[in-house]
Formats: structure tokens, C-alpha cells, sequence
């Protein structure tokens, strides 16, 4: 490889220690694809090496570039490729850990790339191999991007990479320019589906906001109240067919997964220039579940009923003391064969968890009400793991298949169940996502949804927001002065995000049951055990919030008064 044919001695030992050390790191990267892809323990160790090696590699090119460059002949894609790889440890070290500190590590070194503009001789190599991992490396960053909601990055990044395929499919006509196409249509649709206010500023530019767990939106809890279980793990499941999806993420599990996250942290992250140390050693030597900032969670686009059930398993058995699970479901429904059952296990149906192959066709021979499907998640499949404390939610048209669920175990469990049914005006906009799962994700975004307001300047925003920080303040003392509330929900109602999520819950289901287009049970949440109506669910001051905030955004004339008689099916 030595671009003019002579080495000394100690060149030599470099170009042989960087070839070394580049393949080895290579050798390890290509690991990980075998690596199990639950549980904690297993893959650890073998991410720290991997890091290790990486920051050698890293720190070696940079402190003996000259002789690489002169003797090695080392090229600029190449430490594009080995930056990229980086960015993909942290990001795939993040889905791992749930740390959303590693999404920034990845968006530092996927920037760098870009800035540094490593990749900007790639089409003058003529190697089409090169062209699809600069493409690659683009449709990876743009995940990070939208996952930190660097929205005006996202955009600029899209036009780059519809460029950069254009010029791949004009220079090389590959076979999978259809590939290519299809995915900066997929993006694009994201992007746009996932925009459904505009909150602008006082220059009429749009204000992006993050929707993550911060200090200023948990929930207030009441002081000296005891904290008997805390989220330690999740489970996010998706599987519509008409909503949109990017990178195995369909709308609503971004969503989720966003409002299951604290906001990351800022000016953590070390510059590429000094790369960040491998979180290997001192995360796995020292470290203390207790103290992690997000709940450990697992992505499932898709999943068969073995891969759901396998993961299951694994959070199940990895649960801590004290720790609870939650399993969030946004799936098509899956309608069961009897209407009225003893057995509500499995006769009511469930939810689809991994549809067929489009195309497919059902055979002839099968005859309904003798075969169910084989990917359909039933409440019965879900009765052993309610031997620790679960959590529920499930998105989806049959969701009223989940509401019988026994205690059989004696362990808290709670579900909160999303209306099956919306107004004919919102039936054609699954792409963008579920209503009900919106409301727990952004709980005024989903507001002004159903109130058909799209632009909202940001002074407006914030005065409505301050209504729903009051909204939740008012809930959260009812929740703890109530009676009849079944005791599971004072289990888990110490937990931040799943406060969070309870307060929300609340909030969804006042404002569809006032909301005049709302009309019947099939239209609103339900919750198991029944949260108690005249303490919570129907509480005067509770109605008089969510009444104000309407009158706020001049949209009264939506909702009805709470006397009126068809309100409350």
C-alpha cells in the first residue's frame, strides 16, 4: 500500500500497527450482528473491546496521519468509514442502554463526517460499493437526526441524499435504485406525516420541540409519598399497515419512544477530535442499574410471536426487585371468533403483531372460527408474565380484547386501552400515527389536532401549556387523595414516566368524552382496572382545565357543557 515504495523502520511499525489495528476492528464489528439481541450481559463485554479497538484505531490515524497519508496512502473515505462505524457503535449502544447521552456521541462523529466532508471523493473512485456506503452513512445519520429532533438538519440532509442518489443511479444504473428510491420516499413521508402542528415563532419560522422527560414537564408527585415500583423495562411493539415507517420505526413507536426517554444531556459529548472513551469498562465494572437515567427498552418492528414472546421473556427475567414492565402495543386488531365467551384469554381475538406477506393470500382449505392467526398476540399469551408488575398499553381497533385481564398473581397490574373507533373526519389519517397514542406522547399537540388547528404561534403554546401542566398538577393530587382508586395504580404511580403516562391518559380521555365528535364508549380510552369516575375521570375542576384551554384557543364551540346528557355514555 506505501505510495512510494520506501519504509524505514519505525514506518513500517506504524502502517503495520494501523493495518493491525484496522482489521482487527473490523474483525469485531462484524461480531456484533451475532451477538444476542436481549438481554444485559451477554453483548457487553464484547462492545467494550470493540470500543477499545476503535479508540486506538482512531487516536493512531490521527497522531501519525502524515505517515499514513504519504506512505499508507490513506484516503479520506477511508477515515470517513472508520468515524462512521463510530457513530454506528454509539447508535446500536443506544438501543442497547436506552442512554440517549450515546445518540449524541453518534450525531458528533456522523456530523463530523459530513463537515470534514470525508465522503466528497467517493464518486470519483468509480466504485458503486463506495457510492452505497456513502448512502448508507447518510440514511444512518438522518435516523440519529430525527431522533434528536434536529429537524432543519433532517431536511438539509434529505435533499443531500436524493442528490447523492440521483448521481449514484445516473453513473452506475444499479439494480437497486428502486431500493434507494423507495427509501427517500419513506423518509420524506415520515417527516411530513410526523408534522401535525406548527408551532412558529414571532418571524413565522417553525419552533421544533422535544417531547422527552425533562424537569419541567414530570409530573408533580406528592412529597414523602412512597415509591414502591420504578419502569425498568419496556417493550415497544409496531405493527400498522397504513402508518408510516422509517429504519424498522413506525410513527407511533417513535413516538413512544421519545416520551419513554429523558432529555439527553448537553456539552457531554467529546469533540471527534478527541474521541469519546469506550463507555465499555467503566459502565460494565461499575455499573449500577438503579442509577440509569431511561428505563432499558427493546424496539420490535414487526416481531412474530416467537421473537415478541422470546423478548418478553428476557425482560421478564431480567426485571430487578421492584421493577416493572411495561409493553406497549400499536398493532391492527385481530378480531376473535365469539362475541360472547367465557374465555376471555383467547376468543375475544388480540392484536396482529406481524401481518402477512403482502400478496399472500389465505389458503383455501382454512375455515374461520377453527384457525386463528398465528401472529395475533392474545391477552391469555400475556397471563404468565403478569407474575411481576405489568404495565399495559395497547393502540389499536380491537384494544377492547385486553379489558377483561384477572389478577392472576396477586402483582399490580394496570392496562390503559385506546379508543377503537374515531370520527370519520380523522379516518383517513392512520399514516400519521394514532390519536390516542399522540395524547401520551404530546398531550396539546394531540389537542389542537382534534380541534383541526394546524399553525400555533409559540407565545399561544406556551399559555396552553401551562394549562396542561395545571391539568396534570389537579390530576396528580386527585390520584393520591382518592379512595376507591384500585391500589395497582398508587404501585406504580411513583414512577415518573409512568405518572407521566397515567396523567395523560386522563387528559386523552376528558377531553374525547367533552368533545362533541366523540360520540360513544367505542370513542374513548378505557383503563383496567376502571380508574373511579367521580373521583378522577369525571371531576368537576378537572373538566373546568380542559374547558379553559379550549376557550384559550377559541375552539369552545367543540366541546360540550359537562351537564349535557349525551357526554357520558
Amino acid at each position: 500500500m506505501s505510495v512510494d515504495g520506501t519504509l524505514d523502520e519505525s514506518e513500517r511499525k506504524v502502517v503495520n500497527e494501523f493495518c493491525h489495528l484496522l482489521e482487527k476492528s473490523k474483525q469485531l464489528f462484524n461480531g456484533l450482528r451475532d451477538l444476542p439481541q436481549y438481554g444485559h450481559k451477554q453483548w457487553q463485554s464484547y462492545f467494550g473491546r470493540t470500543f477499545d479497538v476503535y479508540t486506538k484505531l482512531w487516536k493512531f490515524q490521527q497522531q501519525h496521519r502524515q505517515i499514513l497519508d504519504n506512505k499508507y496512502g490513506l484516503k479520506r473515505w477511508q477515515i470517513g468509514e472508520v468515524a462512521s462505524k463510530i457513530g454506528q457503535l454509539y447508535y446500536h449502544y443506544y438501543l442497547r442502554t436506552s442512554e440517549t447521552n450515546y445518540l449524541s456521541e453518534s450525531f458528533s462523529f456522523y456530523s463530523a463526517i459530513r463537515m470534514r466532508a470525508y465522503y466528497s471523493k467517493a464518486t470519483k473512485e468509480d466504485r458503486p460499493d463506495l457510492m452505497v456506503k456513502k448512502l448508507r452513512y447518510y440514511a444512518r445519520f438522518i435516523v440519529v437526526c430525527l431522533l434528536l429532533k434536529k429537524m432543519k438538519l433532517v431536511r438539509d440532509l434529505v435533499r443531500e441524499l436524493a442528490k447523492q442518489i440521483d448521481d449514484y443511479t445516473s453513473t452506475y444504473e444499479p439494480e437497486d435504485q428502486m431500493e434507494w428510491n423507495l427509501v427517500l420516499g419513506e423518509i420524506k413521508a415520515f417527516i411530513e406525516a410526523d408534522n401535525i402542528i406548527n408551532v412558529v415563532d414571532v418571524d413565522s419560522s417553525t419552533i421544533v420541540l422535544s417531547h422527552r422527560l425533562t424537569p419541567l414537564n414530570t409530573p408533580p408527585a406528592d412529597k414523602g409519598a412512597p415509591v414502591y415500583l420504578s419502569l425498568q423495562e419496556i417493550l415497544i411493539v409496531g405493527n400498522c399497515h397504513e402508518q408510516v415507517k422509517f429504519s424498522e420505526l413506525t410513527l407511533d413507536m417513535f413516538r413512544m419512544l421519545q416520551t419513554l426517554e429523558r432529555e439527553p444531556q448537553e456539552d457531554l459529548t467529546n469533540q471527534i477530535y478527541d474521541v469519546s472513551p469506550a463507555p465499555g469498562r467503566q459502565l460494565f465494572e461499575n455499573g449500577d442499574r438503579s442509577r440509569r437515567d431511561n428505563p432499558h427498552k427493546y424496539l420490535l418492528y414487526k416481531p412474530t410471536y416467537g421473537q415478541l414472546n422470546t423478548f418478553l421473556a428476557s425482560a421478564f427475567k431480567e426485571l430487578p426487585p421492584n421493577g416493572a414492565m411495561l409493553l406497549y402495543i400499536s398493532a391492527d386488531g385481530c378480531l376473535g371468533n365469539a362475541k360472547h365467551t367465557d374465555d376471555a384469554a383467547y376468543d375475544l381475538g388480540g392484536v396482529v403483531t406481524n401481518s402477512r406477506r403482502e400478496g399472500e393470500t389465505p389458503s383455501k382449505g382454512k375455515r374461520p372460527g377453527v384457525l386463528k392467526e398465528m401472529h395475533c398476540l392474545h391477552p391469555g399469551d400475556l397471563y404468565p408474565y403478569t407474575r411481576k408488575p405489568l404495565f399495559l398499553i395497547v393502540d389499536s381497533d380491537n384494544s377492547s380484547a385486553f379489558q377483561g385481564f384477572p389478577t392472576l398473581f396477586g402483582q399490580p397490574l394496570v392496562c390503559l386501552l385506546s379508543p377503537e373507533q374515531v370520527p370519520t373526519t380523522m379516518q383517513d389519517q392512520h399514516q400519521k400515527g394514532n390519536l390516542f397514542t399522540l395524547f401520551l406522547h404530546c398531550p396539546l399537540m394531540a389537542f389542537c389536532y382534534v380541534c383541526n388547528i394546524i399553525d400555533i404561534p409559540i407565545t399561544l403554546w406556551d399559555k396552553c401549556q401551562m394549562q396542561i401542566d395545571k391539568f396534570m398538577a389537579e390530576a396528580s393530587k386527585l390520584f393520591v387523595r382518592a379512595r376507591k382508586l384500585d391500589h395497582s395504580y398508587m404501585q406504580f404511580f411513583g414512577d415518573d414516566f409512568l405518572r407521566l403516562l397515567l396523567l395523560r391518559f386522563v387528559l386523552c380521555y376528558i377531553v374525547l368524552i367533552l368533545h362533541r365528535g366523540f360520540k360513544g364508549p367505542s370513542y374513548y380510552p378505557v383503563s383496567h382496572p376502571s380508574l373511579p369516575t367521580d373521583e378522577i375521570l369525571e371531576h368537576p375542576s378537572l373538566y373546568k382545565i380542559v374547558l379553559d384551554l379550549a376557550s384559550i384557543l377559541e375552539v369552545r364551540g367543540l366541546f360540550a357543557e359537562p351537564g349535557e346528557g349525551d357526554i357520558i355514555a
